[in-house]
């Protein structure tokens, strides 16, 4: 006869649960210490999504996972007893298994095993423009519109887009800068596609990132090399210094690109002049042209972007305008 009271009875451990969270963003089976380690200690390792891609790597290395998809009810009692159980997660994150058991311990009708959430893998800075990459790619193959497009034909895009960033900064809108910065974004990654399909010079985002990964190395030797520079103007004298010897060029005018706007033309050039340390004259020729020539390359000296200057004064024109509709109607 057992003689031993409830109250005396050994108490059962709940166990534990782990949910395994990784990112697929990096390499399947790239995971964790920690990760590794709950995958070895583990009573069960469970996974309701047979494609997972992590699955072939966890069995290479020895870890059995069983494809299932139990109830929460159904883990803790899988736990009764001190037993661990990792789930692998699956891309929505098992949002139906932690809920149930959320409306378990909520019950208070049973005793709940320790629950973990791990991430086994995590995305660094920038991943999410592999994301960005990805569907790029599957818009370009399958959309009737972006499948046809040519730089030629997306170059008019960059420009507005361009300068609705700048807008954006001009205004100290937040929420619009982030926008315009992923429509200046796609527009480079867009580019990058197409130039892909070129049969005879090929390139891809990757070429365009790790070319501008080298001209920043070699371009800050004060970083990452043995040269100092301690204020912004000893920076900019690196960089125009490493500048001037990749491009070899014969004129200080030289990639100067002619059809951006003329305040902005016209401040470049005269400021190339003044760093080259030339005495050219400005052009004494009457006109508005020249006037115009002349304020730029004022602003420039000062300090000002014409440009910049121009569009503010447009802005605060503009708002009178407008007080003035409200005033006549």
């Amino acid at each position: 006869m057992n003689t031993t009271s409830p109250e005396s009875a050994p108490a059962v451990t709940p166990g534990r649960i782990v949910l395994l969270t990784t990112s697929h963003r990096v390499a399947p089976g790239l995971l964790s210490w920690p990760a590794w380690q709950a995958l070895r200690d583990a009573g069960r390792v469970l996974c309701a999504d047979g494609a997972h891609p992590q699955l072939p790597y966890l069995r290479e290395a020895g870890i059995q996972v069983d494809e299932a998809s139990p109830t929460a009810e159904e883990l803790v009692q899988a736990c009764a007893g001190g037993h661990t159980v990792v789930v692998v997660a699956t891309g929505e994150g098992e949002p139906e298994l932690t809920d149930g058991l959320a409306r378990l311990a909520g019950s208070g009708r049973v005793s709940m095993p320790e629950l973990e959430l791990l991430p086994a893998s995590y995305d660094l800075p920038g991943a999410r423009l592999l994301d960005l990459v990805q569907v790029m790619d599957r818009i370009r193959a399958e959309c009737p519109w972006s499948s046809q497009q040519t730089h030629k034909g997306l170059a008019k895009y960059g420009i507005e887009e361009a300068y609705e960033l700048v807008e954006a900064i001009e205004e100290g809108d937040r929420d619009e800068l982030r926008e315009e910065l992923g429509d200046v974004l796609l527009q480079v990654v867009f580019h990058a596609r197409i130039a892909e399909e070129d049969p005879e010079t090929p390139f891809s985002i990757d070429d365009v990132a790790g070319g501008i990964v080298s001209k920043l190395i070699h371009r800050h030797p004060h970083v990452f090399g043995d040269e100092t520079a301690t204020t912004p103007e000893e920076v900019k004298e690196h960089w125009l210094r490493t500048k001037a010897m990749e491009k070899q060029r014969d004129s200080v005018t030289e990639g100067i690109p002619l059809g951006q706007p003329g305040l902005a033309l016209a401040a470049k050039l005269a400021s190339r002049v003044r760093t080259a340390g030339l005495d050219v004259p400005l052009p004494g020729t009457g006109g508005v042209g020249y006037e115009l020539l002349a304020l730029a390359a004022r602003a420039e000296a000062e300090g000002i972007d014409p440009e910049a200057a121009l569009r503010a004064a447009a802005r605060v024109y503009r708002d009178a305008v407008r007080a003035a509709e409200g005033l006549s109607g």
